[in-house]
């Protein structure tokens, strides 16, 4: 009987200590990685962004793959589609930029993939969620939404939104993004 007590205090004291270690931010770190750490905080603050919620996107469309190039065509670690980027490319006065670079260099997809967030965030008087969304389903659809009334912006309404791709992107990117607000105190 002594031995079962002892066997099971061990094993509760084994489950508690775990517990604490998978709790405490430092070990959730290797659950939820970021990469390109610098490049997201420069760009996103210089674009009035939290970073946390850019390496949020970055994880839904691409989990930090440098080069990828989706099946429709979207660029880099930030999923940015061509006419996009050039656009922006135009828009923002980046003289010096190609859309090879956009595509190989995360630190150009992310200047590009920040500079268009922000011009959405504006767009949409600064909520975060119908940016998320028109960043995936392009800010001309979320408008007719929320003006037709389908879909009120916030993410308590998301299962609202009426693409399916779209409804399940702003879930993932506020998942990821409270993740890392809980991980990731100062990024």
């Amino acid at each position: 009987m002594r031995w079962l007590r002892k066997k099971r205090v061990l094993l509760l004291l084994f489950i508690g200590f775990t517990g604490i270690l998978f709790l405490n931010s430092s070990w959730l770190s290797l659950f939820y990685p970021i990469q390109y750490k610098d490049e997201i905080r420069y760009h996103a603050e210089n674009n009035d962004l939290d970073p946390r919620l850019v390496a949020a996107i970055i994880r839904v469309e691409t989990n930090f793959k440098t080069g990828a190039v989706s099946k429709k065509g979207a660029l880099g670690v930030m999923q940015i589609m061509p006419d996009t980027a050039k656009w922006v490319i135009e828009k923002a006065k980046y003289t010096d930029v190609e859309l090879e670079r956009v595509k190989e260099e995360p630190a150009t997809n992310i200047e590009i993939g920040t500079w268009y967030l922000k011009y959405l965030f504006d767009q949409f008087d600064g909520n975060e969620i119908a940016m998320i969304a028109a960043y995936n389903a392009g800010p001309t659809n979320v408008k007719n939404w929320i003006k037709s009334g389908r879909w009120d912006g916030t993410l308590e309404a998301s299962k609202d939104i009426p693409f399916g791709e779209t409804r399940h992107y702003v879930q993932r990117v506020s998942h990821y993004f409270k993740q890392y607000s809980k991980i990731y105190d100062e990024f």
